[in-house]
């Protein structure tokens, strides 16, 4: 925590949380899962000096066993006047960062509740800020996490490859084939490699594809129709590490002309925030760019025709949990002001959904944020699959741009 207070002008970070209330807490300080506590505390960080913890005397022997090894002096209450006099203390002239965001512009972050701010300014703190961008240097990847994040990608890859293969082969033998039927092989291969998904994956034949969240499943199971688009969603994990999320799109037989324009657009906003990531990084490497403004680039780039059906943001973070704690790309559901750092990953993956016309249309890449540059990770489809028509080796070429 100090060392990450070093780029900043502040004067400490101080960390609270009541039953939970904040997750950041216990992964910031690297807590135990099982530790019991039912009252709430506070730990401060300065910039220099000597860490202070604020607990209920109630709980000073959990307290001992969790802080054994670490280097903070412990300060007990009981009352609530005591906790006061001993919050001021500590915050009394400061400028701190907490787990905070003004107008919870960011509601990753914002998980402190307002009366607790409240009393952290009555003790005396000249300045309450986000602890935000700080969060983030908790969130780095590994090499080993690089790795399987890679692996998983790599599965996905082969494994969405399959599922359109699948599909082409029913559409030129003039047989059926269902949402549930790919997405059960899909799932089979993530199963198969030894890793997870967390939930099915999505496959969406028709105008299912315009809801960004769709999913197969009990009624749900559309029979692919010539004509209709397909939107594939999937995403996996090796355990305990980083995800890979990935999208891809075909279309049963020769798709529209305004099918095809809504494709352009997309793909266009995607490559430009591709491209802004990497002019942005080799003018200035990373520590200047905000989620915000990728999400804004690729908006602008989709154009007037087609960014008004695109529904959400531009990408996310990702982590052990797919949609992580880090930066999203977003000017959309959010402002996201958190710098982009590196040692993390985001998804790009606009999308328009106008469901009037009957389709959906996203495509979706991983980037990691190597301290190197942005890498992208995953293949990048450059046309959608026409399915049904031809041999499957021409098909996969043109939408890989081979």
């Amino acid at each position: 925590m100090r060392a990450a207070l070093q780029s900043t002008d502040l004067d400490g970070w101080l960390i609270y949380d009541f039953q939970n209330l904040n997750p950041h807490a216990r992964r910031v300080l690297a807590m135990p899962g099982g530790a019991f506590l039912t009252r709430r505390f506070f730990v401060y960080v300065p910039r220099a000096g000597q860490a202070v913890l604020l607990h209920n005397h109630i709980e000073g022997g959990t307290w001992g066993e969790i802080t054994r090894d670490w280097d903070i002096e412990r300060r007990a209450f009981g009352s609530h006047d005591e906790l006061e006099e001993a919050l001021k203390k500590v915050v009394d002239g400061q400028r701190i960062a907490m787990e905070y965001s003004p107008n919870g512009a960011v509601p990753y972050v914002s998980r402190v509740d307002a009366g607790t701010i409240e009393r952290v300014r009555v003790a005396g703190a000249t300045d309450i800020v986000s602890s935000a961008d700080l969060l983030q240097s908790f969130l780095a990847w590994s090499e080993e996490d690089l790795a399987a994040h890679k692996r998983a990608a790599a599965l996905l890859m082969r494994a969405k490859d399959d599922a359109y293969w699948l599909i082409h082969e029913r559409l030129k033998a003039g047989e059926q084939i269902t949402e549930l039927e790919v997405q059960a092989l899909i799932m089979d291969a993530i199963a198969g490699a030894g890793m997870g998904a967390g939930h099915p994956v999505n496959v969406s034949f028709g105008v299912n594809a315009a809801d960004s969240h769709y999913e197969p499943g009990g009624d749900k199971n559309a029979v692919l129709q010539a004509g209709q688009c397909v939107l594939i969603d999937l995403w996996a994990q090796e355990p305990g590490r980083p995800f890979a999320d990935v999208t891809w799109v075909g279309h049963a037989g020769q798709p529209s002309a305004e099918y095809l324009d809504a494709w352009k657009a997309v793909r266009a906003a995607r490559d430009t925030a591709l491209d802004l990531l990497k002019t942005r990084f080799g003018a200035k490497g990373w520590g200047n760019l905000q989620g915000w403004e990728l999400d804004r680039a690729a908006r602008d780039a989709m154009g007037p025709d087609w960014a008004p059906y695109f529904f959400h943001r531009t990408g996310h973070d990702l982590g052990v949990q797919i949609h992580g704690s880090g930066a999203n790309l977003d000017d959309y559901e959010t402002h996201d002001t958190r710098t982009l750092t590196p040692g993390l990953a985001v998804t790009v993956e606009p999308g328009t959904y106008p469901a009037a016309k009957g389709f959906g249309i996203r495509t979706e890449v991983d980037i990691h944020l190597s301290p190197n540059g942005p890498e992208v990770t995953t293949d990048l489809q450059r046309q959608p699959f026409v399915l049904g028509e031809g041999e499957w080796a021409a098909v996969r070429a043109a939408g890989y741009g081979e």
